[in-house]
């Protein structure tokens, strides 16, 4: 057991971010199995995941066994170090913006052995990299990290005062209304029995906002552009399923009968694209817009035979 004492360093941090950095190597889901249990404690009290450390907090680290390959790292392919190398589209000394491939989840955990931010640490050891957000495993597109914690903190605060401006592209079912433009349910998580999250259009639930700033209908699919006004867990994904047009590809919100009938025209993953970022200029940063390539599936005049 460890007592470890907050600096400014780890001022703000969330005590779940906190251990993940501090227990490498161990599984997201055990972390928060052992936060649950009030195994962790934050001056002598249980804390939810979510609690921010102050300044001379003194947290408990209960002894946790770590399972290391024999080298001590993750065992993460060439194949794939290149491939995400190749993926970066914007660097700098303290941030870098990477078009995460459908399929490659941010992080470890939940049976998944390494995400982008391992594979990020592995290449780039000299930095203390962090994801400044997160896209679900099955989406593609513009994901931003941090190389030091101010960075983070600066990256983070213009996502929340929604001067960080985040664009996505998704095909979904029927044809999508010219006057929805704006969809605003609230938003809900719910930890299933089986340990699965979900998430639910709730009136008690956060306040979320997304806008359809353009809109290519046909009978049977739509292709959206769409900016996300908040960053709620499955936010897209969850306002299109309300509406009834859920996006194709999605086996958590989406629909059985749709998802066939898309895979028979080449769709065969979450159709859902981070398409592009403008970051304003920061202290560690001059004013930026990054676009994501298109994957060959959203092409329209490849794909779809639009009416």
């Amino acid at each position: 057991m460890r007592i470890i004492e907050v600096t400014s360093s780890e001022l703000d941090q969330r005590v779940d971010n906190f251990l993940i950095k501090t227990l490498k190597n161990i599984p997201r889901t055990r972390i928060y199995r052992i936060i649950r249990k009030g195994e962790v404690r934050v001056n002598k009290k249980r804390i939810k995941p979510d609690y921010k450390l102050k300044l001379g907090d003194q947290v408990r680290v209960p002894p946790v066994r770590i399972e290391l390959d024999p080298d001590g790292t993750t065992v993460i392919s060439k194949r794939i170090l290149e491939a995400v190398e190749r993926a970066i589209l914007f660097e700098n000394k303290h941030l870098l913006v990477i078009d995460k491939p459908s399929g490659l989840a941010v992080h470890s955990g939940s049976g998944v052995a390494f995400g982008i931010i391992d594979v990020m640490r592995q290449l780039r050891p000299d930095c203390d990299m962090e994801l400044a957000h997160r896209l679900d495993r099955d989406t593609s597109g513009c994901l931003v990290l941090a190389k030091h914690r101010q960075s983070l903190l600066t990256l983070q605060h213009c996502i929340q005062d929604n001067s960080l401006l985040k664009y996505y592209m998704a095909v979904v079912k029927g044809r999508w209304p010219n006057q929805l433009t704006e969809v605003s349910h609230s938003l809900k998580k719910m930890n299933m029995s089986n340990g699965e999250r979900r998430v639910y259009a709730d009136p008690e639930g956060q306040k979320a906002s997304t806008l359809i700033i353009d809109n290519q209908s046909s009978a049977q699919y739509s292709l959206l552009t769409i900016r996300l006004m908040t960053g709620r867990t499955h936010q897209i994904r969850v306002h299109c399923q309300t509406e009834g047009h859920e996006i194709a590809g999605d086996n958590k919100y989406g629909d059985r009968g749709f998802n066939r009938d898309m895979k028979k025209l080449g769709m065969r993953r979450l159709m859902l694209h981070a398409s592009r970022l403008e970051i304003p200029k920061t202290e560690f940063n001059a004013e930026i817009v990054i676009n994501a390539p298109v994957p060959d599936v959203f092409q329209m005049n490849r794909i779809f035979n639009l009416e």
